[in-house]
């Protein structure tokens, strides 16, 4: 059974064996005749494990999704729907028709993790009861809330029960921090990741690659891939260099949009641009005596000029929002209009605030739209009379001084999450907005399952957070990648920041 987002129905698939992860691949005839990838990336040095603080960043996830399997993928069977669910390590689930808050998982049999345990009820336990237990360090711990309790009825069956019902429950069931894990090998997975999916770990060189092979035990479809190396490249101009010299065979999150033309200019490659579900924001910690004012964040929105930083640092690529929600999802309002560039009043409501002669540190991670994004943030604030002190950090101090530590002013950052509108539901998330209206509001959602009334508390949140000004909304972050040419199977949209590797191979 999946969750249709566009119809919001539920409705029966056939179980597939879609891992998620990601690939990107090879080009010597050699190389090929293989089908052994070379990946390329942008984040390095990232922990491997899974339900750590950091689990919810980009490194991790394009190397996490091809080794562990969740419960319930994603189904990316349609370039048009990237919003569906399918089996993963459940092949069905159904709820209990009576009592809406309990759900019933019927697992796969004969599936093994890669050091040869066997998958089971009681690992679904474990997995669970950890990312929801008090002390648990999993980035989204939220997710898993509802969960009142978990039981193994028998060794391939899981009754979920939760305090509530809970509208979006599958979906949260698919995100990358509900993977299952295994208790024998979880405190050795940040160096040397166990799990169950169409990948294994063979070797992590820091700051440099990780090496993966194909899993022989896969429950699933064998994929053509026999091996995987996944490799850090930060910087655009070296990325541009590693595809241009065949060093990598593909980049599927490519750092300098500038010279995608001349990669759709050259037969080698193609260029795979689509959607993905990362709402860019210019977030702002309302700890800041300044930022707790609205009428300052409002002066803030209104320096923004969205289309020029897309311009600027994205080469064109990406869609301006005014609010957190992608724009290819029905229940989207277009609310850029609360919040057009408008130099002068920001100017107005900055006098208004006493705020003249503000001064705001800006924290950029590495990415090229945080970092070039952020140098024409910059310049725009300084137009209407805010002064900022730049800071690049790396993700690791990112981390832990911005995500962690809530030691910053102003930050640039794509929230890549599907359907994440409930952070701002949360007091203690990183920009520390507390809102009692918009908390209760959420909750109301939570409990809703009937499609319509979920659309119009869907309506009313987007509404909310925009009104309130919490953050600079700036742009839907476009899926901007670069392959060889003989590659086919790769995501052209990311429902989530992976892609599947599972369907990925050379076509000569």
């Amino acid at each position: 059974m999946v969750y249709n987002k566009s119809a919001q129905t539920w409705r029966w698939a056939a179980p597939a064996a879609l891992s998620i992860g990601l690939a990107v691949l090879a080009s010597s005839p050699a190389v090929q005749a293989e089908q052994t990838l070379r990946i390329a990336m942008t984040a390095s040095d990232i922990p491997l494990t899974t339900g750590q603080p950091d689990s919810g960043f980009e490194g991790y996830r394009f190397v996490g999704y091809t080794i562990y399997d969740a419960l319930i993928n994603w189904d990316m069977s349609s370039a048009d729907d990237i919003s569906g669910l399918t089996p993963g390590l459940a092949e069905s689930w159904e709820i209990d028709e009576d009592d809406q808050q309990v759900w019933y998982f019927h697992l796969r049999e004969g599936v093994t993790f890669h050091d040869g345990a066997p998958f089971t009820a009681d690992d679904v336990v474990f997995t669970l009861d950890r990312a929801r237990a008090e002390d648990s360090t999993n980035a989204q711990k939220q997710l898993f809330a509802a969960i009142d309790t978990v039981e193994a009825l028998d060794p391939l069956t899981v009754q979920v029960t939760l305090s509530q019902p809970q509208g979006a429950f599958l979906f949260n069931m698919a995100w990358g921090d509900a993977v299952m894990l295994s208790p024998a090998s979880v405190e050795t997975n940040a160096t040397n990741p166990v799990g169950t999916g169409a990948f294994r770990f063979v070797r992590w060189v820091q700051g440099d690659r990780v090496e993966l092979e194909r899993n022989p035990d896969y429950w699933g479809e064998a994929p053509a891939l026999e091996r995987a190396t996944f490799r850090f490249i930060s910087d655009p101009s070296a990325a541009f260099a590693a595809m241009m010299a065949g060093d990598v065979d593909a980049f599927p999150n490519f750092p300098a949009p500038e010279t995608l033309a001349q990669f759709e200019a050259d037969p080698r490659f193609n260029v795979i641009v689509g959607s993905t579900e990362g709402e860019t924001i210019l977030s702002m910690n309302h700890t800041n005596e300044a930022l707790a004012d609205i009428r300052v964040r409002q002066a803030i929105a209104h320096a923004l000029n969205r289309q020029d930083i897309i311009d600027g640092a994205m080469f064109g690529y990406g869609t301006p929002i005014g609010t957190h929600f992608a724009p290819h999802n029905p229940d989207y309002l277009d609310l850029t209009d609360l919040s057009p560039h408008d130099p002068e009043r920001a100017r107005e409501l900055l006098a208004e605030a006493g705020q003249e002669g503000l001064s705001l540190r800006l924290a950029l991670p590495p990415p090229t739209y945080a970092r070039r994004g952020g140098e024409i943030v910059a310049a725009q604030l300084r137009a209407v009379g805010i002064e900022t002190q730049i800071s690049n950090l790396e993700w690791a101090q990112w981390l832990e001084q911005v995500f962690r530590g809530n030691d910053f002013d102003l930050t640039i950052i794509s929230h890549t999450e599907p359907m994440d509108i409930d952070i701002y539901a949360r007091p203690d998330y990183y920009f520390r907005y507390d809102s009692a209206e918009f908390q209760a509001l959420i909750a109301e959602l939570d409990l809703t399952t009937d499609p319509e009334a979920r659309t119009a508390l869907l309506h009313q949140a987007q509404r909310h957070i925009a009104e309130d000004f919490v953050v600079g909304f700036i742009f839907q972050l476009a899926k901007t990648g670069v392959a060889n040419a003989d590659i086919e199977g790769l995501w052209e949209n990311a429902p989530v920041p992976a892609n599947d590797l599972t369907g990925v191979r050379w076509t000569q």
